[in-house]
């Protein structure tokens, strides 16, 4: 029964299943052909019927089973009667058989704010560079963040930075045999799961950060790393995979732009792994309901090596970064 489940563990296995069928939503936009974008503050900052959809159904979804969550999403949408066919109320079974940490079996529902982006990666989504695009579900209990779901709905799909939308939508193919999106999830203290964690070779200093919201700062933080490397990708959730499955060492993003529903899930799954995420200043970030979304202080994530990559920020970066 589910009353011999906390709530935590509860509201993780149903936002396993919810993001779930937000990847799929996801999928379904593209397949349909009008992807219904409008501009927001910019023409790199977008909104397509995607990030409307599954805002809708996540949100609604966790709304209808726990009732005094406080949920923080970040498209700024009318309030409308919501489509039976975008609620999800199942839950992953699987989580539920794990014990939930101590420190959080006594959590009640109002005690919890979930901060959601339906669509992180939306300009990439746009130009079909699908396999950036995750949605993120984040969890804070007391201004921390403390579980965390992320879906891919494009993993296993074999795409590059040439490939634009094609004319025919259905045209999108996964690898050989290989099952279309994943969902990776964790809870601080539990662990993280559904993927292979996997480091950087040792020596290698290999950054990835933003692909259309850089400038002078990133670009001088970056620099100051001094990286064999460096990755040009959209979307944080995508960055953070990038860490935790070794193809990147840390994720430097020296200006204000990342908001909270960007980091909330992602830095779970990375601190659950022994990784570390804060502002450019060493700063942790916080998600109380009060907070401001904007993590103005802009990013610094690393599975490893933290330290390393924290001294080399320049303090003409740390100057102009107010957190």
């Amino acid at each position: 029964m589910a009353s011999s489940h906390t709530v935590l563990m509860r509201l993780v296995a149903s936002a396993y299943s919810i993001a779930q069928k937000a990847g799929t939503i996801v999928r379904h936009v593209i397949a349909e052909g009008d992807l219904g974008i409008v501009e927001k503050t910019s023409a790199t900052d977008l909104q397509t019927k995607a990030d409307r959809l599954v805002q809708m159904s996540i949100c609604s979804s966790l709304a209808r089973k726990f009732p005094k969550l406080t949920i923080i999403g970040e498209e700024d949408l009318p309030p409308e009667e919501v489509d039976q066919e975008l609620i999800e109320d199942g839950q992953w079974e699987e989580i539920l058989k794990q014990p939930c940490p101590s420190q959080y079996s006594a959590i009640k529902e109002e005690d919890l704010v979930v901060w959601v982006d339906p669509l992180d990666g939306t300009k990439e989504y746009t130009e079909g560079l699908l396999d950036n695009v995750t949605v993120l579900i984040g969890i804070a209990y007391e201004g921390k963040a403390i579980a965390g779901i992320i879906n891919q709905p494009y993993y296993n799909y074999q795409n590059n930075e040439k490939q634009k939308l094609r004319e025919h939508r259905n045209e999108a193919k996964a690898g050989p045999d290989a099952v279309l999106g994943r969902t990776i999830w964790g809870v601080l203290g539990l662990g993280a799961f559904g993927f292979q964690l996997k480091e950087v070779p040792a020596g290698k200093h290999i950054i990835t950060t933003t692909r259309s919201h850089s400038n002078k700062l990133v670009t001088d933080c970056v620099t100051a790393m001094n990286p064999d490397d460096v990755l040009r990708v959209g979307g944080a959730g995508n960055k953070i995979i990038q860490l935790i499955e070794g193809k990147a060492s840390a994720y430097v993003f020296a200006s204000p732009g990342c908001k909270k529903w960007d980091t909330c899930a992602p830095e779970v799954i990375l601190h659950a792994v022994g990784g570390k995420l804060t502002d450019i200043h060493g700063n942790a970030l916080q998600y109380n309901k009060e907070v401001k979304h904007m993590n103005s202080a802009g990013v610094l994530a690393t599975l490893r090596n933290y330290d390393y990559y924290a001294s080399r920020v320049p303090e003409s970066v740390k100057n102009a970064l107010v957190p």
